[in-house]
């Protein structure tokens, strides 16, 4: 559920600065190993070159330069110690010392103090991860909300074959966003409402977006929103208010959906018969054993009727943006244009049934 800020605390800076991420595929011993393996291939990069450039080294002790004396001197080089024993005396081991080896000891301390690897690389880190996965956002599903609905559309989405890197999750509440980032979703902290926000997950390049804030208000102003900056995106929105479902679609909703009336619905057709309530949801969930599918008519199948299509069963044409039954005289004769909704098997279904 998406609350108003000033319940949240949020303060606004975080708002306008709101960081894309998406959980990263390694997990946190992978991460830490390659931290590790940077360390020692710098470590072991140091001591290489001052094996090979030994003769600008010089051993005031007993003025042989052996293999340990080179890795005595690497170590107590990069942490800074310099007890003066083994000294550079060339030019060329002093500017290594003072080009690579320098910059090799900085990079150490920030990785092995935690507390300045945060502070200091985590926001341009944030900054370069946002960039690069909005320069790969295109043709992705934005999610406004991930509470009951906008989790169980996401779960079902995903169930369906979406590829769930290609979603993106707007919410503000932290559990929500662990929960859709470990699903592999792009997630975004921030209010749904202000145009800054829809504009750093490219609303302008979704093909579609889903909005369920979890307040009738709430969502009909994302909604509005987003119909300003994408107006040709696909937006289904959910209201739990049958007096909101009119302001809905005059905000830009594509399609409007009433969890209340919907339960509605499937109750008084259950009382018409035991099995219409299990059919209904057997075509709403990707679990069932058929599937509701819509698409434009293709061009062999231009002036045959409904019933004749190719693939499934043909029970709505909408034609003009008016919908007609598989009765009615429209559907006697396919157009181009048309867009046809039929009831398809699942792909278990048809993995059941085999090659036919």
């Amino acid at each position: 559920m998406m609350r108003p800020l000033s319940r949240l605390g949020i303060r606004r800076r975080g708002i306008d600065r709101p960081t894309l991420r998406r959980k990263s595929p390694l997990p946190v011993w992978v991460q830490i190993g390659w931290r590790v393996a940077l360390v020692l291939g710098l470590l072991l990069f140091a001591i290489a070159v001052h094996w090979f450039e030994r003769d600008g080294l010089r051993d005031n002790l007993d003025g042989e330069v052996s293999f340990v004396d080179v890795v005595y001197f690497t170590m107590i080089s990069i942490t800074t110690t310099g007890y003066g024993d083994v000294v550079p005396v060339a030019n060329h081991t002093r500017m290594f010392d003072a080009l690579v080896v320098t910059p090799i000891r900085i990079f150490f301390v920030l990785i092995f103090i935690g507390t300045a690897y945060t502070f200091v690389f985590r926001r341009t880190w944030d900054k370069w991860q946002m960039a690069r996965l909005q320069r790969t956002l295109s043709n992705h599903i934005v999610v406004a909300g991930f509470g009951t609905s906008g989790s169980e559309a996401v779960d079902e989405l995903i169930a369906r074959g979406a590829d769930a890197s290609r979603i993106v999750v707007i919410d503000c509440e932290a559990e929500a966003l662990d929960r859709a980032e470990s699903l592999g979703c792009a997630v975004l902290s921030a209010d749904a409402t202000r145009d800054t926000t829809l504009k750093a997950v490219h609303i302008d390049r979704a093909t579609a977006m889903i909005v369920s804030a979890g307040r009738d208000d709430t969502s009909i102003l994302i909604t509005l929103t987003a119909r300003h900056l994408a107006p040709n995106i696909k937006i289904s929105i959910a209201v739990r208010n049958e007096d909101n479902e009119l302001p809905a679609r005059q905000a830009g909703a594509t399609t409007v959906i009433n969890p209340v009336s919907f339960a509605g619905l499937l109750l008084a057709g259950s009382t018409q018969g035991a099995h219409i309530a299990d059919y209904i949801a057997d075509l709403a969930s990707s679990s069932g054993r058929v599937q509701l599918q819509e698409r434009e008519v293709t061009p062999d199948e231009c002036g045959k009727p409904l019933s004749a299509i190719a693939r499934g069963l043909g029970v709505r044409v909408y034609r003009d943006g008016q919908p007609y039954g598989f009765w009615e005289p429209e559907a006697r004769s396919l157009i181009p244009g048309d867009c046809i909704v039929e009831i398809l098997p699942t792909a278990k279904t048809e993995a059941e049934l085999g090659p036919t």
